[in-house]
């Protein structure tokens, strides 16, 4: 299972590259970055795409692979199709979301495992009832995958097909996206609350 972080977005509602926003002891996209890879995926790559250099300058991978999309401003498809591209030949694909911390290695383990138990089409994660971050799709999925376009199609593509997608419950909130001032603000204070 190949872990592939989308962190090309142009941040158009934030105002400024979101990859970079200080958080704790390095930035947004940095902490994302070291949950996925303190977890057991066998391998990660990240997409980046606007500000790549600024993101890349303000982190170090240990063992992530870097794809890039120069397409970026069409939506968040373009990154998941350069991260299939990257990706390669792989069983399965697990989605995350560079703007999105709260998901550690745990979280991400335990959707692993699950996958791997039934190896369904698709799985997404449930918090508490609530779907999010991170999904996993089987190499049977990609074909669909590649057909995507724009925002918000990976969503669209499991609401089409709602019988070949496992729910993996996670007993924890569900994590917040940063897309806006008060996203970031807010995630901020919940992590220093933990």
């Amino acid at each position: 299972m190949v872990g592939i972080v989308l962190g090309a977005g142009a941040s158009t509602r934030l105002g400024r590259p979101k990859q970079t926003l200080p958080f704790g002891d390095t930035t947004l996209l940095g902490h994302v970055l070291r949950d996925v890879e303190a977890s057991s995926l066998e391998r990660v790559v990240l997409v980046l795409g606007g500000a790549a250099d600024e993101a890349l300058a303000a982190i170090t991978p240990e063992r992530t692979e870097v794809a890039h999309t120069d397409a970026y401003g069409t939506g968040c498809a373009s990154s998941l199709l350069a991260g299939l591209d990257a990706a390669g030949d792989t069983d399965a694909v697990m989605l995350l979301l560079g703007d999105m911390p709260g998901v550690d290695a745990s979280v991400i383990d335990r959707v692993a495992e699950a996958w791997r138990e039934h190896r369904p089409w698709a799985a997404v994660t449930s918090y508490r009832g609530e779907f999010g971050h991170p999904f996993v799709f089987a190499s049977l999925a990609f074909a669909d995958l590649r057909e995507l376009h724009g925002d918000k199609a990976v969503w669209k593509l499991i609401e089409r097909h709602p019988e070949q997608v496992d729910r993996i419950d996670v007993d924890l909130p569900l994590p917040r996206d940063v897309d806006t001032w008060e996203d970031y603000e807010a995630t901020l204070s919940a992590a220093r609350a933990d």
